[in-house]
């Protein structure tokens, strides 16, 4: 997922799509331990976004981006 869209996401929905990250992650760790990944750029892949939702959240915490409340 490029930048621009993970910027339209919201704070939770950058929060779960990180866990989801993370466990995909490591089931390709899993996979490839065992030897059936068959593309190895994934996990490459996956990290990188990893590290730019980890960046947007922080921004968060600095106070950089505003939680918008939706009710």
């Amino acid at each position: 997922m490029k930048t621009s869209n993970l910027n339209e996401l919201n704070y939770s929905e950058l929060v779960e799509k990180l866990s989801d990250n993370l466990e995909a992650v490591q089931n390709l760790r899993f996979q490839q331990a065992l030897q059936q990944l068959e593309d190895s750029t994934q996990i490459r892949k996956i990290k990188r976004e990893v590290a730019r939702i980890k960046t947007i959240l922080r921004e968060y915490h600095l106070d950089i981006r505003q939680i918008e409340n939706n009710n």
